[in-house]
């Protein structure tokens, strides 16, 4: 028995299930906020977290990564790690170092590029007319990167260096 009458409408007890319902809801968001509340700290994570994302943004797929793919080359210990996105047309291809990040964005285009480590984290890095980019710090932690092309924006799957 669903509380309804074969006309689609309520019949009264199913009303009264239904406020009964919606009190008991109510009643254990109270306990829930009183015995375990959401900390303050995590609160504002998630609203900053839910802030670095662009609604019209497209996710660039990382398609290569040397940890992963790359062949080891006997006798290089410390090699730099490879990585390369791709989002439609556009490809991103960055190296990531102990000194930072050199990168290129494919085709060859002017953009503007965050380096993004957490919340309110972008660093801005510099263009050129070839789409080659430095960064001189190295990312700490989980980052991303934004890029912004003319009307587009793209932004990279989230790594750990």
């Amino acid at each position: 028995m669903n509380g309804y009458g074969d006309d689609g409408v309520p019949q009264e007890g199913a009303v009264d299930e239904e406020a009964a319902d919606s009190l008991l809801e109510e009643e254990l968001r109270q306990a829930v906020a009183v015995l375990d509340p959401v900390p303050d700290a995590l609160r504002q994570l998630a609203l900053e977290a839910y802030a670095l994302h662009d609604l019209d943004a497209r996710i660039a797929e990382l398609t290569f990564d040397s940890l992963v793919d790359a062949l080891p080359v006997r006798g290089v210990t410390d090699a730099p790690r490879m990585l390369t996105f791709r989002a439609g047309r556009v490809t991103v291809d960055v190296e990531v170092t102990e000194d930072g990040l050199i990168g290129q964005v494919l085709p060859p285009q002017s953009a503007r590029i965050e380096v993004l480590g957490g919340p309110q984290t972008a660093r801005p890095v510099a263009v050129d007319t070839l789409g080659r980019f430095t960064s001189d710090t190295p990312p700490t932690g989980p980052f991303a990167l934004r890029l912004r092309t003319g009307g587009e924006v793209i932004v990279t799957e989230w790594l750990r260096t």
